[in-house]
Parts: structure tokens; C-alpha cells; sequence
């Protein structure tokens, strides 16, 4: 079933949104992933602070990545413009998306930045040029991803990500999308909104919603880089942020402190949570519902 949980509690307006043009779009899905890049402190991620616990990646290259996808999430929304939903759609959006990581991976040197989030938002490119409310483009995202891409090159198929999948028999970020992005609608989203109404600053709502989807995502690059156990502590973790209150509270905070400890010692990194958190900013953007809210203000922590 389609998750849909985290939308509700929301006014009709901020679940619907203007038609946008492809460009547009393309600059919104571009704008999310910077967002996510440049939030800090992330647990084990890359952020301002560096490359967190990874040696061959930083802000600045993170930022180049973005930049680098700018056409693709261009051309994903062009194609469902001109195609309707089906194996044909399907297709092209396999071969942008094929063109779209060879561009990626040649401005970074070959360093994989974005290869999960190039999926989640370039679905959800296509999915809202098509859709003006949320529930719609999630679910026409869900159905192009359920759909086979026989065009698909053996090492995407034998990717880091799809490894572990078939390993521990979890969803990952092609089960996330195929069942309707369930950790951007129950966790992210919810959780992105209760912080602003609250008075939190943007960089703690974030930062709620980044922990609220670490709580629960089975996510592959943490199984990739520790296996069920690094899953479990960094869950475990993230899950004590969320239940004292969030990053805006003393003890939230401190447990934040400690999850990126912890993260960093083990090399554990969740970017599986981090594109969540990407698709997640990417609908937000669009709803033209945010909340007033500040660059610092209630538990603001740079």
C-alpha cells in the first residue's frame, strides 16, 4: 500500500502545488541536494565540517555533483511530459539516467555522490511535471519504478546497494521508490514539518527529519560499511536523538554529538538516509506550504 501517513495533518495547499516547468524542477531537485550537502553536523556524513567518513568525498565535490544533474532532472521531466506512464517512459528514464550518472561520475572523477538520490529525484522529477499533489506524484513515481528496465547495465544491478539487498533481503532505494517513498512521507516529512511548527530553526528541522528516517530506514550503505550490527547502532542511535526531543534539546543534541562519534570510529555512513532526506526537501519545495521560519532561532546548532 501506498504510505501516504506523513502528508495527512497537512492543509489541502500543502500537499498541492502549481504545474512547474522541467527547468524549474530541475532547480528544486538540484537545490535539495544541496541543502543536504551543505546541512551540518551530520552523523558520519559530509557536510561543512568535511568529508565526515569518507576519504574520497567532500562538500565542494558534493556540490559539483549536484550541479552535474541539473540537465538530467531536466530531461527526466521533459520525458514525462512527452511519454505516458509505461514500459516506453520507463525506458527513457533508464538511458537519462544511465547519461545522467556518466556525467556525475565524470565531474567527480568517478566518486559515486549521487547515484541513489539521481534515481529518487529523478522519478520524482517526472512524477510531479505530471501531478500537482503529493500523493499522486508518489504514486506515479511508485508505479515507473516498479516497471523493469531491460536496458539496465550489469554493474548497476551488482552495485554496493543492490548487493546488499539481496544479501539481508531489504528494500533499498528501489523498494523505497517502488513502494511510494514510505520513509519520506511517515518519517522525513513529518517530522521536517512538527520541528518548524514548534519554532525550530531550518537547520534543526532538517536535521530532526534526517534522524526520524536514520531511525528507521534499512539503510545499504550502512549494511555495505558494517553490516546488520553498524545498522542496528546507528538506528539505535538516531533513535535516541528522536525520543528526547530532537536536535533542539539538550539531550537530543548531546546524543547527536555521540551518534557522529560513534559513526565516525566505525566509518559508518547513512547516505541511503541522506537521499531520503534529498526526495524529502525536493517535495517540500514544492508545496508552497513551509512555515515562516528562521536560519537560526530555537536550537539552532551550527
Amino acid at each position: 500500500m501506498l504510505a501516504t501517513t506523513g502528508i495527512t495533518g497537512q492543509s489541502a495547499r500543502s500537499t498541492e502545488w502549481s504545474a512547474l516547468s522541467p527547468r524549474r524542477l530541475a532547480d528544486l531537485a538540484v537545490g535539495a541536494l544541496r541543502a543536504e550537502a551543505e546541512l551540518t553536523p551530520k552523523p558520519g556524513l559530509v557536510d561543512r565540517r568535511g568529508g565526515g567518513t569518507h576519504r574520497d568525498m567532500d562538500l565542494d565535490l558534493l556540490l559539483v555533483s549536484a550541479e552535474a544533474l541539473r540537465d538530467t532532472f531536466e530531461q527526466c521531466a521533459t520525458a514525462a511530459i512527452q511519454l505516458p506512464l509505461g514500459p516506453q517512459l520507463r525506458a527513457r528514464l533508464g538511458v537519462i539516467g544511465q547519461e545522467g550518472e556518466a556525467r556525475m561520475l565524470a565531474a567527480t572523477g568517478g566518486v559515486n555522490t549521487h547515484r541513489g538520490a539521481l534515481w529518487a529525484l529523478g522519478l520524482l522529477s517526472a512524477a510531479t511535471v505530471r501531478h500537482c499533489d503529493a500523493t499522486s506524484a508518489t504514486r506515479f513515481a511508485a508505479n515507473l519504478a516498479r516497471l523493469p528496465d531491460r536496458g539496465l547495465p550489469m554493474a548497476m544491478v551488482d552495485s554496493h546497494g543492490q548487493r546488499m539487498c539481496r544479501r539481508y533481503g531489504v528494500a533499498g532505494a528501489k523498494g523505497e521508490a517502488a513502494e511510494g517513498f514510505p520513509h519520506v512521507t511517515r518519517y522525513a516529512l513529518p517530522a521536517l514539518h512538527r520541528a518548524r511548527a514548534l519554532g525550530a530553526c531550518e537547520v534543526t528541522a532538517q536535521l530532526d527529519a534526517l534522524l526520524a528516517v536514520m531511525a528507521h530506514l534499512d539503510d545499504t550503505c550502512l549494511l555495505h560499511r558494517g553490516g546488520p550490527a553498524g545498522l542496528a547502532a546507528v538506528r539505535a542511535g538516531a533513535r535516541v536523538v528522536v525520543s528526547a526531543g530532537g536536535c533542539a534539546s539538550r539531550a537530543g543534541h548531546a546524543a547527536l554529538v555521540e551518534l557522529d562519534r560513534l559513526a565516525r570510529v566505525r566509518r559508518l555512513s547513512a547516505g541511503g538516509s541522506a537521499d531520503v532526506l534529498s526526495a524529502a526537501l525536493f517535495l517540500d519545495s514544492l508545496t508552497g506550504s513551509r512555515l515562516p521560519h528562521r536560519p537560526g532561532g530555537l536550537g539552532c546548532r551550527p
